[in-house]
């Protein structure tokens, strides 16, 4: 029970006639002061009893990290008195809310609706719990503190909606929206898919002599992309993944990203598979069709980071141990100088049979610090010492790639259409 400010408001009254008892009867006060107190315990036993109050919260079952939602509240008063009560959800902490406490009055077999706005912050399981209610005594000198309802589960996902719509466009082939590559011309590609009439722009190597020879008239042979591939990705989680940037973690973008090019590979017909390594080790064996990403998402939702050192080798081996036939290896991680070698021996033994593309985020700021301007001597050892960081990444790099493997140094933004144009770039050049 909490009292409220009419309670106090009383028993400042009472108090105060305390200052006049030199020129009142005692009597008086004291008279005062029983029916205040009878008053307030009678009160307190009236408001003790809670209504017959029954809540349902209507909300979606699962969210997307940093995208606002609305949850309903419906509270139904069956019977009792008529009430006024303030309402407070317990909804996840850590999570962003607008539109709590309300406040509203209901009497008996009415039904009142609020509503009220959250925005998840991080991704996983979460719950809310009991919806939180006080409900004011019938002279209003409490409030009757209870929780009523029941809690709810709720799951937090990605939100790659925006980078998204990068790789739909690209599928769909309109490509200058989407800042995605496409270079292959009509009828090209590795797997052959039918024959048709010849066209202008056609390769001549594209005619088909013995159905032309036939028919008597031009006939090409039209290819498409190859399919019934596997993509295979290698996510680190140790502790360097965990670095911001704004609002967004690597991980969180690697996250993205590999949900991108996961959702663009299996609309092409390709197989998508998942190992994770770091200090968190999953493993989700290559499968084809929309249930494969769709299992791809329910596995990954709620995976973090570690505080763990990755150990790329130890990595390789397990995948090599689980995948056998040919695929494109994905490997997302934040490189260092020290993984060099430890990298170099993981590469080298996936490259037999597979294609290896490693793709490291770079900091935004190591880019943002090379645009500010130089105004004094701090700024520029600042200057030079980034320039000779990035040149030594750069070279670490080079020194790492080779046949069937390469390494790209990409900011976390530009991952998704870079991983996504170099998907493109192998399908079309059949090296997969």
């Amino acid at each position: 029970m909490i009292p409220t400010r009419r309670l106090l408001l009383l028993t400042g009254l009472v108090a105060a006639l305390a200052f006049a008892l030199p020129w009142m009867p005692h009597w008086l006060w004291w008279g005062a002061a029983a029916i205040a107190g009878a008053l307030t315990v009678v009160d307190a036993l009236l408001g003790w009893r809670l209504p017959a109050l029954v809540v349902e919260r209507q909300m979606a079952g699962a969210w997307a990290r940093g995208r606002w939602g609305e949850v309903a509240l419906t509270i139904r008063h069956q019977s009792g008195r008529n009430i006024a009560l303030q309402v407070f959800d317990h909804y996840p902490q850590g999570w962003a809310m607008e539109g709590l406490p309300q406040s509203c009055r209901l009497n008996p077999g009415q039904f009142v609706r609020l509503a009220y706005r959250v925005q998840p912050l991080a991704r996983g399981d979460h719950r809310f719990e009991a919806l939180g209610v006080r409900i004011e005594s019938p002279f209003g000198l409490w409030l009757r503190q209870s929780r009523v309802g029941a809690g709810s589960e709720v799951r937090v996902f990605p939100d790659f909606a925006p980078v998204l719509k990068r790789s739909l466009v690209a599928a769909d082939r309109m490509v200058p929206q989407a800042g995605v590559l496409r270079r292959r011309r009509r009828g090209e590609g590795t797997d052959f898919h039918q024959l048709r009439e010849y066209r202008n722009g056609d390769s001549l190597r594209a005619i088909d002599w013995k159905a032309t020879a036939r028919l008597q008239k031009p006939i090409s042979r039209e290819y498409q992309e190859e399919r019934d591939q596997q993509i295979v990705f290698l996510l680190d989680c140790g502790r360097r993944m965990q670095a911001q940037d704004g609002d967004t973690s690597h991980f969180d973008h690697a996250l993205n990203a590999m949900l991108v090019l996961a959702w663009l590979a299996q609309k092409q017909g390709d197989a998508i598979g998942l190992y994770t390594f770091g200090g968190n080790e999953r493993w989700l064996a290559p499968q084809k069709g929309r249930a494969s990403f769709d299992r791809l998402l329910s596995s990954l939702y709620d995976l973090e980071p570690t505080e763990s050192h990755p150990d790329y080798l130890a990595a390789a081996e397990a995948l090599a141990e689980r995948v056998k036939k040919r695929s494109l290896i994905v490997l997302l991680t934040n490189l260092r100088d020290e993984d060099g070698d430890g990298l170099a021996d993981a590469m080298t033994l996936l490259v037999h049979p597979h294609r290896v593309l490693c793709a490291s985020l770079r900091e935004t700021v190591l880019d943002a610090t090379l645009t500010q301007p130089v105004a004094d001597f701090d700024d520029a050892l600042t200057h030079c010492s980034t320039l000779t960081y990035l040149e030594q990444r750069r070279k670490a790099f080079a020194a790492l790639a080779g046949p069937a493997r390469e390494l790209i140094d990409v900011t976390p933004q530009a991952l998704p259409v870079t991983l996504v144009n170099r998907y493109r770039e192998l399908k079309e050049s059949g090296a997969l």
